[in-house]
């Protein structure tokens, strides 16, 4: 038995989710936890989160079917930040 789908999903703005975790990973308050002392093998980073609403289509493809599904759900993003680097994108999932 050979049976596969396609799964496809579109966001209905992605330009303003794009700008949102841009704008999170180039926050400039620095707490000063990246610079804390800590042993040799650990690295100590600075942290920033936020979570935002995410909705758009997830089109199913099955062999003579299509279904389009619309969704709205919550994602969290987190970015890091090492000693003297700028925040990268680390993680993201759905809150739901």
């Amino acid at each position: 038995m050979n049976n596969s789908i396609l799964i496809n999903a579109t966001l209905d703005q992605p330009g303003l989710l794009e700008n949102l975790v841009e704008k999170l990973a180039q926050r400039h308050c620095d707490t000063g936890y990246g610079k804390a002392a800590v042993p040799k093998s650990w690295k100590a980073l600075e942290t920033s989160s936020t979570d935002t609403f995410v909705s758009g289509t997830i089109a199913i493809a099955g062999k003579d079917e299509v279904f389009n599904v619309p969704f709205i759900t919550r994602f969290l993003f987190t970015c890091i930040k090492e000693k003297k680097d700028s925040y990268k994108l680390e993680w993201s999932f759905s809150l739901c």
